[in-house]
Formats: C-alpha cells, sequence, structure tokens
C-alpha cells in the first residue's frame, strides 16, 4: 500500500482514484485536511463552521463501503467546503449574518445531497460576504477572510471563503454562489479555477437567496480537470427548483480534451482599456496570445451595450434583495432583539438594524426605493428591458464566436479595508462579471498570471449551456501554461 505524507496536496481526480483503489483511505484525507486546517486557518479564515465530526463519520462509512466491496462515487473520499449560504442538515447555515447566526436548516440543498450521493465529504462551511452581498468578504459578520497569496489583501467575493480554502488546501473542491461574479472574482484573487454555470443549470434547492433571476452555485477547484468533475457531480434537473432546467447531463471531464484548434474567441474591448488596470491588461493579452499559438483564432470585438450592464445589474439585484429578506423580521425568521414595550413596530426596525450589517441595509434601502411606486418603472423595468438588450448582444456576438474572453477583475487584489468605506468604488470592481449574469450565459475564471505576486484571472465566457467549449477552451490553456502550479507561501 502506498502511504502518502500529504493527502491534501492530491487533486480531487487523484483522491478519489487512490481511495477506490485502496492506496488511500477517505479517513486519511479527511485527517490530513484537517491537519492543514489547523495549521493554516487562524492565518485565512476562509471557515465559519467545521464539521470534523461528521466529516470523519462519512469517511468512516466510504472506508466502510470501500471494504465491503460496495460502489464508490466519483468523489470518494474528496474533502469539500461548502459556501455559508447552501443549506446543510442540521449544520449552522449562517449567510455569514448576525441575522441567521443560529439558523440550522432541517435539510440539504440538492448540490450537498450529490456530493454525499457520489461519496464527497463536507468538511466545513465558508466565510462569506453578508448574505453575498460584496465583492471581497469583508461584510462577513463573523470578520474578513484573508487572501492566500498576500494577507493584507482581500480574497473577492462573495465566495471568498470557498477559494481561500482551495487555495490553501484546506479543502480540495468548494461550491460557492455566483450572482454578478461571486466565484470567479475570488477565483481570480486566489489564484483558483471558478465557474459560473449557465442560469438553470445547477439546482438552487437549498440556495439562501439573494437575487433569484441571476444567482447560480456553482464550483471552485484548484484546476480545469477538478472544477469539470465537481460539475459533473451538482449540475441536473431538479423538480424543487423552478428555475432548474431540464438538459442533458454530459460528463465534462471527457469533453475537456480536443483543443481550441476551430475555436473562435472573441477579445471584449469593453473589458479592456479605460478602467482597467494596465498590468492586468497585459496578463490577458499575453494569454490571448497563447490561444492563438494553440491554434485557436481570436479576433476583438465590442459589445457597445456592456457599458449599461452595471448599472442595470444592481438595480435588478438590489431589487430582488428587498423582496428577498423581508422575511427576515425577527418574528418569522432571523435575529430578535429583546423588546417587552410590546411595539412590534420598533421592535421589527430594531432587530434588521441589528440584525443586518451595513452593506445589507444600503442594499435593501436601495431596492426598495426602485419599487416604491413612481419609480418602479423608471428603475426597475428599465433595468430589466437593458437586461434583455445584453441578453441579445450576447446572442448576436456567440453567432460569430465559439467564446469571448477578458480579464475577470479589472484589478489585482487590494488591501483589506482599502474600498469598503467606498461603495461605489466596490461596485465598480463588478464591471466585468455582471453582464454574464444579466444574460445568463456560463463564464469560468482560470488563472493567467500574476502582478507583483498578486494573482490575475482570465475570464471564458460562453453561450448558455456551453459549458463544454468554456471548459475545454480553459483546460487547453491551463494544461499550456505553468500558473495553476504556483501555491501560496502559507
Amino acid at each position: 500500500m502506498v502511504k502518502l505524507t500529504r493527502p491534501y496536496e492530491l487533486s480531487a481526480k487523484e483522491t478519489a482514484e487512490r481511495v477506490k483503489r485502496g492506496e488511500l483511505t477517505a479517513a486519511e484525507c479527511v485527517s490530513s485536511v484537517f491537519d492543514r486546517i489547523r495549521d493554516v486557518e487562524g492565518s485565512i479564515h476562509a471557515y465559519v463552521t467545521l464539521m470534523e465530526d461528521l466529516a470523519v463519520k462519512r469517511a468512516g462509512e466510504t472506508d466502510s463501503k470501500a471494504k465491503s466491496g460496495g460502489h464508490l462515487g466519483k468523489l470518494a473520499g474528496v474533502c469539500v467546503a461548502v459556501k455559508d449560504n447552501i443549506c446543510t442538515k442540521g449544520v449552522h447555515t449562517t449567510c455569514s449574518s448576525r441575522m441567521l447566526k443560529d439558523f440550522v436548516p432541517p435539510y440539504d440543498a440538492a448540490v450537498v445531497e450529490r456530493i454525499i450521493q457520489e461519496d464527497g465529504i463536507i468538511v466545513g462551511k465558508t466565510n462569506m460576504d453578508e448574505f453575498a452581498m460584496g465583492s471581497t468578504t469583508e461584510t462577513s459578520h463573523f470578520g474578513p477572510t484573508r487572501n492566500p497569496w498576500n494577507t493584507i489583501m482581500v480574497p473577492g467575493g462573495s465566495s471568498g471563503g470557498s477559494a481561500a480554502a482551495v487555495s490553501t488546501d484546506e479543502a480540495v473542491l468548494a461550491l460557492g454562489s455566483d450572482t454578478g461574479g461571486s466565484i470567479r472574482c475570488p477565483a481570480s484573487f486566489c489564484s483558483v479555477v471558478g465557474l459560473k454555470p449557465t442560469y438553470g443549470f445547477v439546482s438552487r434547492y437549498g440556495l439562501i437567496a439573494y437575487s433569484n433571476s441571476l444567482e447560480q452555485i456553482g464550483p471552485i477547484a484548484g484546476n480545469v480537470s477538478d472544477c469539470a468533475l465537481l460539475l459533473e457531480v451538482i449540475a441536473g434537473y431538479d423538480e424543487r427548483d423552478s428555475t432548474s432546467v431540464k438538459t442533458q447531463r454530459n460528463s465534462y471531464m471527457g469533453l475537456l480534451e480536443g483543443g481550441v484548434e476551430r475555436t473562435r474567441i472573441g477579445v471584449v474591448k469593453d473589458f479592456l482599456g479605460e478602467g482597467a488596470n494596465t498590468d492586468v491588461e497585459k496578463k490577458v493579452w499575453e494569454a490571448v496570445q497563447k490561444l492563438e499559438d494553440l491554434g485557436a483564432s481570436c479576433e476583438e470585438m465590442s459589445i457597445p451595450i456592456l457599458k449599461y450592464s452595471l448599472p442595470a445589474y444592481y438595480l435588478i439585484a438590489v431589487s430582488e434583495a428587498s423582496s428577498n429578506l423581508a422575511r427576515y423580521d425577527g418574528i418569522r425568521y432571523g435575529y430578535r432583539v429583546s423588546d417587552e414595550s410590546g411595539n412590534w413596530s420598533e421592535a421589527f426596525s430594531r432587530s434588521r438594524g441589528i440584525g443586518f450589517g451595513p452593506e445589507v441595509r444600503r442594499r435593501m434601502i436601495l431596492g426598495t426605493f426602485a419599487l416604491s411606486a413612481g419609480y418602479y418603472d423608471k428603475y426597475y423595468i428599465r433595468a430589466l428591458q437593458v437586461r434583455t438588450l445584453i441578453r441579445r448582444a450576447f446572442d448576436r456576438a456567440f453567432k460569430d464566436f465559439t467564446v469571448l474572453v477578458g480579464p475577470t477583475m479589472p484589478l489585482p487584489p487590494f488591501k483589506i479595508g482599502e474600498k469598503i468605506k467606498d461603495p461605489l468604488a466596490l461596485y465598480m470592481c463588478d464591471v466585468d462579471s455582471v453582464a454574464v449574469n444579466l444574460a445568463g450565459c456560463c463564464a469560468i475564471s482560470v488563472p493567467c498570471g500574476f502582478v507583483d505576486g498578486l494573482p490575475v484571472g482570465l475570464q471564458i465566457i460562453g453561450k448558455p449551456f456551453g459549458e463544454a467549449e468554456v471548459l475545454r477552451a480553459a483546460y487547453t490553456f491551463e494544461q499550456n501554461t505553468d500558473h495553476q502550479k504556483k501555491k501560496p507561501d502559507i
């Protein structure tokens, strides 16, 4: 039997293969990952809740199944971290908010069910921006997560804990959610791979809602192959989710090969130039050149209406958030102040004022205003009309191009506290990512280099249900570069 000193360094594919061959036990995988967590978590703060006892129990069940000759799933022995807005039965799911700090769901989200069915092992719930509202993981009630490449920097958000956990080997795989870039942003900032699937491709059952028409659960991994593996597990129709689409489930691992010789790539000029960091822009152009060297045909193109994507996104997102978060009133759901006066209105206001952080309150107020009488048509309906035009513009673009590329983020990671007091500056960080959610497309962030030791991500965008093309282009690029081989020194 082959003995490994550090199983946490193995990819998900390697882990499952070794467990199936009997070269490694699931218990050893779990022990290794929790040893790693104890070593680095104090510097990173990727997790809100750890599930060591439950993970050890499930590892034992997997090993017992292996010994008895039972069938092992695709994720046998693989340790998976789950963003803390995805429900886990019997385990706190807080959305990193005081409002839900005591919430324990009575059921698992659909994606969690599918991971467990494939013998994956959930090791913990990861830190995030409160209710997924943010791009830095600084708005968490439990404090910020730190970037593994430089701990004074932000890891991106809102799925910052998930990306940081994968980057530091505190998990092999992770789940995030992406409403306007919340998987791709931290994937870029932490130098890992993050995929935002097509809207409706992955069940949202068990995802605590921020903006129903925009958000999707997706995989975060250390490489494209592992990302494809986790997508295989979680994708597919779910009758419990009214937004779920009936599509054929593919073996995305088997679709990675093939290269990019017949791939037509559109380089979106609107994501480059003004507003983009020049060093980030340079790394993206180097990536484009690499793809061209590998046989792809690359051409600059423009989608002029993208300049309206950021305001349209924020109007839609905050409006839906205002509606979704209205249920947290301290009476039906959520944190409640102790109040003996019997004044419902005052207790309601105090509970929400204390239970929600400033960024969530800001967005709810903006959303309530946009939906109010006299402004509904002027703001919310107008934003929906712009969204339709953006979707049509992407449809036209995909008639000429297989995929579109640009930077995932317009700038490298910045210092914790640098932008949090300037909401508009923070919102501008989403300028390259939100259009994908408005259009319902799929997109991946894959590492494409470093600027002053800090990661840069290449965003590859595909048409709706074009995950195969996106993953293949990302995989080809990854296999012919060494960016993903570098690990943070922590």
